[in-house]
């Protein structure tokens, strides 16, 4: 169930506060009835009118999509690069990313028009498991690598990480492949904690979200999550 004022703005008749004076003013009715009071909940099967007409809701749309590096993980982008919903311009459904990856970071990204479904993901107390395969500019020893459990102090912030560890190595070009598991999401997080080890990252992927994989998706493909993956997804995160 959602409430009420939220539903009428999700159909993108007006705002959630002018639905919730709408509400007060009686103008909206459910199953024929009027409802004023502002707590009031829907469910999908309930038939919202907005003076008098049937408000249109919108599918919900839950997506796996495989970012490619050079995308924009935005709506919209003012220096008119490509962003992440130029690849799903066939839906008219508002989608947007639930999280982001930076510009030049590649693998998955999760998108929907689900709002309730992006903040129970995103919550920082809902930890979910998310992996990342690094490309390093010089091999980092054990002890630094293992400061990223203890926590990394970086512009303010303590970056942490839940799992790393060295996949291989090649010293002829002294670079280094490492698998990092987080569950935090801070802002170019991975590259702000090997930077601060003098290890700069060259190329990042991030491969896994919870229990998702990219499975067979090339960079630029999407496929639409199961009913059953969304549940999953809702499970892990609570």
């Amino acid at each position: 169930m959602e409430r009420l004022q939220k539903v009428i703005a999700k159909s993108g008749i007006t705002s959630r506060r002018k639905a919730e004076k709408m509400i007060v003013d009686g103008l909206i009715e459910v199953n024929g009835k009027v409802v004023t009071e502002l707590g009031s909940k829907v469910t999908d099967q309930d038939e919202v009118k907005v003076e008098g007409v049937p408000i249109e809701k919108e599918k919900l749309l839950y997506f796996l999509f495989y970012k490619p590096r050079g995308v924009i993980t935005s709506v919209s982008d003012d220096k008119h690069r490509k962003t992440v919903t130029d690849y799903f311009e066939e839906y008219e459904e508002r989608l947007y990313p639930v999280g982001r990856l930076d510009y030049d970071t590649s693998g998955i990204l999760i998108m929907t028009n689900d709002g309730d479904f992006t903040n129970l993901l995103l919550h920082p107390s809902h930890q979910i498991n998310k992996e990342y395969i690094v490309k390093t500019d010089g091999i980092p020893s054990k002890e630094k690598l293992q400061l990223f459990k203890k926590g990394i102090r970086s512009e303010g912030d303590i970056l942490k990480a839940k799992q790393v560890k060295v996949m291989s190595t090649e010293h002829k070009k002294n670079t280094a492949i490492i698998k990092i598991v987080l569950h935090q999401g801070k802002n170019r997080q991975i590259r702000r904690m090997f930077e601060a080890i003098g290890t700069p990252v060259r190329k990042l992927k991030r491969e896994q979200f919870g229990f998702l994989t990219l499975d067979s998706l090339n960079a630029g493909e999407h496929r639409e999550l199961t009913p059953q993956e969304v549940a999953e997804l809702k499970k892990l995160a609570k």
